[in-house]
């Protein structure tokens, strides 16, 4: 896995948990037979995800779509930062899919999945330095990741996933949901400290 440089101006840092599952689904996607792979990071940050999916995948072209003007910023300084050519991607600003007009091969999202009624459970230090939209998500943290789910199909070409990190105590809740849904498949997995953290999901017509 290549490694890659980070701007220190910005506090968009991902945790040991997110990286985790980001090495795993590029692993998986580096198996893919297409040509050219086309993916998405979505509420992408400082673009640390799709970043290290252009270093490790040299057929990747990454879309990176966030609402958030300095973390859309963060994203350009990181870019160039790491030397990523111009024609490998693409920054959007966009409400979850608002202004994604294209379809993907793959998806990866670090949703905003914070309960507001849980903020008294964040640290000071996250509380302080991270932006508020880029943490909380009201219906029990789980309204972001709902609007991600029903959305992803429309801008997945066929045979593509959707991978997603979500926090664990949400797990009951979100494969309630994942169930309720038609024409998909998933899988729930755990972390390195063995704790439900990421999802696939598979969707068929």
């Amino acid at each position: 896995m290549e490694l890659i440089k980070i701007s220190s101006k910005h506090l968009f840092s991902p945790r040991r948990e997110t990286i985790y599952w980001v090495k795993k689904a590029i692993k998986q996607i580096s198996k893919s037979k297409t040509k050219k792979i086309k993916v998405l990071d979505l509420f992408a940050g400082s673009g640390i995800i799709g970043i290290l999916v252009l270093k490790n995948i040299k057929n990747s072209v990454v879309h990176f779509g966030e609402i958030d003007k300095n973390a859309l910023k963060a994203v350009k300084e990181n870019l160039e930062k790491n030397k990523i050519g111009k024609k490998r991607y693409k920054i959007i600003k966009t409400n979850v899919f608002s202004n994604i007009k294209e379809k993907y091969n793959f998806i990866l999202a670090n949703p905003p999945y914070i309960a507001p009624e849980n903020r008294f459970f964040v640290q000071e230090s996250v509380l302080k330095n991270e932006p508020k939209r880029a943490l909380f998500s009201k219906d029990k943290g789980l309204y972001h990741i709902k609007k991600l789910i029903i959305g992803a199909k429309k801008h997945l070409k066929e045979g593509g996933a959707l991978y997603f990190e979500f926090d664990h105590y949400h797990k009951n809740l979100l494969e309630n949901f994942l169930k309720e849904q038609e024409n998909l498949k998933y899988k729930i997995c755990k972390d390195q400290f063995k704790k439900f953290r990421y999802c696939k999901v598979l969707f068929f017509d």
